[in-house]
């Protein structure tokens, strides 16, 4: 599927200006580190820890009323560049996935401007998280075969890359864990590291062993894809070639397109109602999935 121009959940009788409307928060749980949450309404998990620097993930739990019951869960790693950004950006996707009955998670990661991490590291990172949440299942009420990753951009790449390249894992892992993620959210992700593609100066001729592109094989999980049109960090000749590639190894791939939306378009800061759009249909895939039920709980305010 390739939806592009006037998208269904941007166009009506008028301009939509999207909001947020009536969702029921998160419900938070103490820690057994027995840390306050970091983020409020999430508590806080360390998952990795390399020298001195403890990588966390903040998880937003579900309402339930009985706390054993595992739900599926979503962990979103963010963008920048791999050179920083922090876990806070996806923390309201993370926290309406968790209104919406699944378990919502932010992670943390190494970085190169807070400690001088390589992209390789932060895919070792990533890898470890998955890892962590499928150990910790029990402890979290999650259901490890129902465990979605996404991210945005660098964090787009993390989340692809734990699902394709096969290499990278940190040596403190227990490698009998599986860390491929059960399905994809991505936003505008940079999955081609190859020569004509994002960051290779990063990586050089090591780019086959990080470039999720490279790395497409049999038992892909289904991936849902938003990127715009005049995204001048991922081009829409990439966005065809990963879902085609995709769909070849006979895994689903769907990929929305926003005519004349530039990288990052997806963030509330840059635009409220494609921050909703993309939600949207986040909601629509993962339903789809049977990982939540019902139609979308975001609203679109199509008075303004």
């Amino acid at each position: 599927m390739v939806v592009s121009r006037h998208h269904r959940a941007l166009v009506s009788a008028g301009m939509l200006v999207a909001t947020l409307l009536g969702t029921p928060p998160a419900c938070g749980q103490n820690t057994k580190e027995g840390q306050a949450p970091s983020i409020p309404g999430a508590t806080t998990h360390i998952y990795k820890t390399v020298g001195n620097v403890k990588l966390k993930l903040y998880v937003f739990q579900p309402c339930r009323q009985n706390q054993d019951e595992r739900r599926p869960a979503a962990v979103f790693f963010f963008g920048g560049g791999w050179n920083g950004g922090t876990p806070r950006q996806f923390q309201e996707h993370a926290s309406y996935l968790a209104s919406r009955g699944m378990v919502g998670i932010v992670a943390d990661y190494r970085v190169k401007s807070r400690q001088g991490a390589t992209p390789f590291d932060c895919v070792e990172d990533g890898k470890s998280a998955i890892r962590w949440l499928r150990a910790n299942a029990s402890r979290l009420a999650i259901d490890p075969r129902r465990l979605a990753v996404g991210g945005g951009s660098a964090g787009g790449h993390v989340a692809a890359a734990t699902a394709t390249v096969p290499g990278l894992d940190a040596k403190s892992d227990n490698l009998k864990i599986n860390c491929r993620p059960n399905a994809l959210l991505l936003f505008n992700p940079v999955y081609d590291n190859g020569p004509d593609g994002y960051g290779h100066s990063r990586v050089k001729d090591r780019f086959r062993e990080i470039s999720p592109l490279h790395n497409i094989r049999k038992g892909m999980p289904p991936a849902i894809v938003f990127l715009g049109t005049k995204d001048k960090l991922v081009p829409v000749k990439t966005a065809h070639t990963f879902r085609k590639t995709m769909q070849q190894v006979g895994s689903r791939s769907e990929l929305f397109l926003y005519e004349n939306q530039p990288h990052g378009f997806f963030n509330r800061r840059h635009s409220p109602r494609h921050f909703l759009a993309t939600v949207t249909e986040m909601d629509r895939f993962l339903a789809s999935l049977g990982y939540i039920q019902g139609p979308p709980t975001i609203q679109l305010d199509t008075n303004k």
